[in-house]
């Protein structure tokens, strides 16, 4: 049986400095790191992960907690988080919320259960505050939230600049010459849909345009929802919606095709998060973009830095572009 002092003298190096290498170590330098696997992989080497464990008294492992994973967003997310974790040799353990606060918990109970290293997050609508989480989670487990999460609590967190992004979707609709643009705002528990909010308040406001309360809808991040915001939308008089979400834009649209408008000639809308379909239904759905594969990937070097005891990982931003499409081009105005 190959041992890691076997490698050591392949390498000229200290047993140390290979055990640290092969369990992701950030002490350890790249090149040193990818020597000692390559010559782990050429020698035979097989490594007792349960024994590892229990030395370190925690599993090579993270946690994802993720609302719902076929959302587009979150399954790129959890793409981009293991591109980083799998270089570092953690796996990982996906959960979801299913939006409830009782299921987040519950994973939470897993997870630690299953002596994680790390836990990111995503919050559940339902959860109003982080006090759950942090009931949930071992003191010595790293924390990293992100796109969805609460202030409150310290530590790494990785969200989208949602504020600009909104400010700049409803922009390009008055760009475009809409006169009366409602929003679908979302659930204000969440600081990420409170920021949007506040975009699309700071751009009226900013382009000379009246801020109507009476076309902001709350409480919908589902289709359904979307739909009838957009028909009361166009009931009270609005030209154009600008979504918090996809799925509530394509409500929107669906309201708005069966109303007889034409859009984006009639009725103009902007969605967010970008999701796939947006690109392929008819019209197409512009969208401010998220950049979930990046966010995942920024989640997950948080954590492996955070690995550092001397360490501060704050709050990280990832832009959001406008990707128009047909919904809010017009030809003319």
């Amino acid at each position: 049986m190959v041992t890691i002092s076997d490698i050591a003298k392949s390498l000229g190096i200290t047993p140390s400095t290979v055990s640290r290498a092969l369990s992701g170590s950030p002490r350890v330098k790249e090149s040193t790191r990818k020597a000692v696997e390559k010559a782990a992989e050429r020698m035979g080497y097989e490594r007792d992960e349960a024994a590892s464990s229990l030395r370190r008294g925690r599993a090579k492992v993270v946690g994802i907690i993720v609302p719902r994973i076929n959302r587009e967003f979150f399954s790129n997310v959890i793409g981009g988080a293991e591109s980083v974790l799998d270089n570092y040799g953690y796996s990982a353990i996906i959960c979801q919320s299913h939006e409830n606060t009782s299921d987040e918990i519950k994973a939470l109970k897993t997870l630690r259960s299953n002596r994680v290293a790390g836990v990111l997050i995503s919050h559940a609508i339902e959860s109003t505050n982080g006090a759950h989480i942090l009931e949930n989670i071992d003191q010595g487990t790293i924390l990293v939230q992100f796109d969805r999460v609460f202030s409150s609590i310290p530590g790494p967190k990785i969200i989208s600049d949602n504020f600009r992004g909104a400010y700049e979707g409803t922009r390009h609709l008055i760009e475009q010459g809409y006169k009366k643009i409602g929003i679908i705002a979302g659930y204000m528990s969440s600081e990420a849909y409170a920021a949007r909010l506040a975009g699309y308040k700071q751009a009226l406001s900013d382009m000379g345009m009246e801020i109507d309360d009476e076309i902001i809808f709350y409480g919908s991040i589902v289709q359904k929802g979307g739909y009838e915001a957009g028909n009361i939308a166009i009931d009270k008089g609005c030209d154009a919606i600008f979504s918090t979400g996809d799925y509530t834009a394509l409500g929107a649209l669906q309201a708005a095709k069966e109303r007889g408008l034409r859009v984006p000639e009639d009725f103009g809308i902007v969605g967010t998060a970008d999701e796939r379909f947006s690109a392929l239904i008819t019209p197409s759905l512009s969208s401010m973009a998220q950049h979930p594969y990046e966010m995942g990937r920024r989640a997950a070097q948080a954590f492996i830095t955070s690995l550092k005891p001397e360490a501060k990982v704050g709050e990280v931003v990832v832009p959001m572009d406008l990707i128009a499409r047909q919904s809010s081009t017009r030809t003319t105005i």
